[in-house]
């Protein structure tokens, strides 16, 4: 297994999928624990199906084991076997309450109704776990997004804050430090490194799209990846590594910025187009929000790529990524001032690309008209991304590609607009947050996306 995450640090995920088979199918392929390996490989590639297949054996082998069981759920939810994956999660809190994981997992599964949720149950939970405690934090954004499904609002937002509060405390993080890396990249790539001719890689299946967490990018990439020539890479750290990779030895993301800018293109475009999966996709996507802070490089090192930007409403676009925990990702999420700061030092940027990127390679989409216009938007997406229209566009709900992330069940659903506005029923709570936008010139309520222009 050494061999194979070697392998994978190199970036040579092919000779990584040659060696995870052969250990899938090897004389030791018996062994529970080796199979919980070999799917931990398969989910950090991106190969949910195969991720599944090793979990079911794992689980076969040791059924009594939570931590197993939690793990085929996890692969269950990503290929959409929500059912499925809601059973083992019941199982996994019937052997292991301590497991708040697990609670939270199973609550955002399916929308709770009045009659069938675990309000009462993730209550006692909390009143036998320590505040303290990291679980506790699981656990109160479990009971905020039940409390929300049944039309509790009040009581919805004040576990939301007891959780995000926690959670923001056991981090060390400065929005300052995100906020001047912003500024660091927009300052080197300027309009003058746009106009410098660079030599990339021309290669025309990368298409990213970009945006903030909760603001359509899974919406976008399952509309896309139900077309029959795309296929979905889901969320990936390839291009930064590649970056990393391409840089050499710095000292601080200062002179990673600045040596960023001189890079061989051509080599960085080439490698990060080294983890496209093989077949006849002409287009593969890359789902990664936070690769708007990288737009300067897809420009010169993939000449050919193009880039989908998702807009949404400030307020509900904060209190979406707020009341979602995501785990080691977004730290700013857990603060509204953090957040304020954020999406201010984001939109910032954005207008800055949306001066010197290339208009041709980028389109932006408003989460918001694409909920009301759904077929004339998923034409535009189609059509930007050099295709010919298909059907299966619009019943995104239906496709079988995996998708984990924060939206893997609510992209199992047909589109909804039940999100649009949703901020609206928590606007004291959220005041502070208004103000600061609104301090800074954004306008909330008269622009659906919310950004400016």
């Amino acid at each position: 297994m050494l061999l194979v995450d070697i392998l994978c640090e190199a970036g040579d995920q092919a000779e990584c999928i040659i060696l995870l088979a052969g250990m899938a199918a090897g004389t030791h392929a018996h062994s529970a624990e080796l199979m919980q390996d070999i799917a931990q490989r398969y989910t950090m590639l991106g190969m949910h199906v195969e991720a599944e297949q090793c979990q079911s054996r794992s689980c076969a082998s040791k059924p009594d084991k939570a931590e197993y069981l939690y793990n085929h759920a996890t692969a269950l939810i990503a290929l959409g076997r929500l059912d499925e994956a809601e059973a083992l999660l019941d199982k996994v809190i019937e052997m292991h309450p301590g497991d708040s994981d697990a609670w939270y997992n199973r609550s955002t599964l399916r929308r709770q109704t009045a009659q069938g949720n675990h309000v009462a149950k993730i209550e006692s939970r909390i009143a036998a776990t320590p505040a303290s405690s990291p679980g506790a934090v699981a656990l109160h954004y479990a009971l905020a997004k039940e409390l929300e499904d049944v039309g509790q609002s009040t009581r919805s937002f004040q576990a939301l804050r007891q959780g995000a509060d926690a959670r923001r405390r056991l981090l060390r993080y400065r929005v300052e430090d995100d906020a001047e890396t912003m500024r660091l990249i927009t300052d080197a790539f300027d309009a003058y490194f746009f106009r410098r001719p660079h030599h990339g890689h021309e290669d025309a299946r990368p298409l990213f799209i970009v945006g903030l967490p909760r603001s359509g990018t899974t919406l976008v990439d399952r509309i896309l990846s139900s077309h029959g020539a795309v296929l979905s890479r889901g969320e990936t750290s390839d291009l930064a590594v590649a970056m990393i990779k391409c840089a050499g030895d710095v000292v601080g993301k200062a002179q990673l910025v600045e040596r960023s800018t001189t890079l061989d293109f051509k080599a960085l475009g080439e490698l990060y187009c080294r983890n496209l999966k093989p077949g006849p996709a002409l287009r593969q996507l890359d789902k990664t929000p936070i690769n708007f802070l990288y737009m300067g490089l897809i420009a010169a090192a993939l000449p050919n790529a193009r880039v989908i930007h998702l807009r949404r409403n400030p307020m509900d676009a904060c209190y979406a990524m707020y009341k979602t925990l995501f785990r080691m990702a977004y730290p700013f999420s857990y603060d509204l001032a953090d957040l304020g700061r954020y999406w201010l030092e984001y939109d910032r940027m954005m207008n800055h690309w949306r001066q010197v990127f290339p208009q041709d390679r980028l389109l932006e989409i408003d989460y918001e008209d694409l909920v009301v216009n759904q077929e004339d938007v998923s034409r535009r997406l189609v059509t930007f991304a050099g295709l010919e229209w298909e059907p299966a566009c619009l019943s995104f709900e239906r496709n079988a590609q995996p998708s984990l992330t924060a939206s893997a069940a609510q992209v199992r659903e047909p589109m909804y607009r039940s999100s649009i506005g949703l901020w609206r029923r928590y606007s004291e709570e959220l005041m502070p947050l208004r103000d600061m936008l609104a301090a800074a010139g954004i306008p909330i309520d008269d622009e659906p996306a919310g950004l400016s222009h």
